[in-house]
């Protein structure tokens, strides 16, 4: 062990003489954090600033990218206000997380009953099919016929062929 010495490479004597290694200090590092969203409970490491700005966009609430566009879509969707939004869809979010993940078949389920409860709650579809009875008629309705057309210009010796 006695005889170990410690090298220096040429060049850095050489910066150390200059005084290049200690006149730029390196920028200071941003420390990240895991923050995790207040919607969906995804985990993602953000910096500071980044949480601050998104806490301050959102009233407070720490939510991920992909939340932020799910509100800002209900926002332009349906023109409602910020906070509207992100508690229309935290309120989502929190059934979901309730039993969705756990039972996704309840789930599912419940999604349809909310189909179909919306649509038994919405007036009936007026579609042209349909008859004020509610039957469907199978006919095409046509006002007159076609083949006097038809014959016309088959038997008109003055069309070029």
């Amino acid at each position: 062990m006695e005889g170990l010495q410690r090298t220096i490479s040429d060049i850095s004597s050489e910066l150390t003489k200059t005084g290049l290694i200690e006149a730029e200090p390196l920028p200071p590092i941003s420390e990240v954090e895991v923050a995790t969203c207040e919607c969906c409970g995804l985990s993602e490491e953000c910096t500071a600033e980044y949480i601050n700005r998104v806490r301050d966009e959102f009233m407070g609430k720490m939510i991920c990218g992909l939340c932020a566009d799910a509100v800002n879509e209900e926002m332009n969707k349906r023109g409602w206000k910020k906070e509207e939004s992100l508690n229309e869809h935290m309120n989502a979010c929190a059934k979901f997380n309730r039993f969705g993940r756990v039972y996704p078949v309840l789930y599912q389920a419940e999604a349809i009953k909310e189909i179909l409860k919306k649509s038994s709650t919405r007036g009936k579809s007026i579609s042209p099919r349909e008859t004020p009875t509610g039957h469907r008629n199978g006919r095409i309705g046509r006002t007159s016929s076609c083949i006097p057309a038809i014959t016309r210009d088959v038997c008109d010796p003055t069309l070029v062929k």
